[in-house]
């Protein structure tokens, strides 16, 4: 039975913006900064207040996009091994979610958790999550870390540190040909 929150329902948003915060952060980390340099953080602080509030939610449901995207790939490589990818992936999400104290705080948790599930059951992350109301701000470092933390959990799978963002890039330029 379709869902009002099945993909085809979603909007897609600014995928490009989305995947650029995240494989600058990506790289940030296979460079072993741990922190984000002032340099980066002011360019992206830069970027971030040239969005209007259009361009703005665009990226957010670029975020959501990711997720799900990442989550597909994900359910995807884990039915090939006959696991269920709900259980491989979100108590490993949540675990290290909880070390962020500082970017996620505990009361986040659930939110992204939920938005992790809902893709990884292929519905919409947005749409799932927008039920409940508006985005509020302290929600949009857990989104951006959720995000994050799957590209990178697909780049350890794949032994290849660009593999998510290469995957991305590349059904990006295929739409775009179609």
């Amino acid at each position: 039975m379709p869902s009002t929150y099945d993909p085809e329902h979603a909007p897609v948003g600014d995928v490009g913006a989305a995947l650029m915060m995240i494989d600058s952060r990506l790289k940030g980390i296979h460079d072993g900064k741990t922190e984000t340099s002032q340099e980066q953080q002011d360019l992206i602080d830069q970027f971030t207040a040239s969005l209007g509030p259009k361009a703005a939610n665009d990226v957010l449901d670029g975020a959501c996009t990711l997720i799900f995207m990442f989550m597909t790939w994900l359910r995807e490589a884990h039915e090939d091994h006959d696991k269920d990818v709900i259980a491989y992936v979100v108590p490993t999400l949540v675990a290290t979610m909880r070390m962020m104290p500082r970017s996620v705080p505990p009361e986040a948790i659930p939110t992204m958790s939920g938005l992790v599930i809902a893709a990884g059951t292929g519905l919409s992350p947005n749409l799932w999550r927008k039920q409940y109301g508006e985005w509020t701000e302290e929600e949009m470092t857990p989104l951006e870390v959720t995000a994050l933390l799957l590209a990178e959990h697909i780049n350890r799978i794949t032994d290849d540190p660009d593999f998510a963002t290469r995957m991305i890039s590349e059904a990006l330029t295929s739409t775009e040909e179609n």
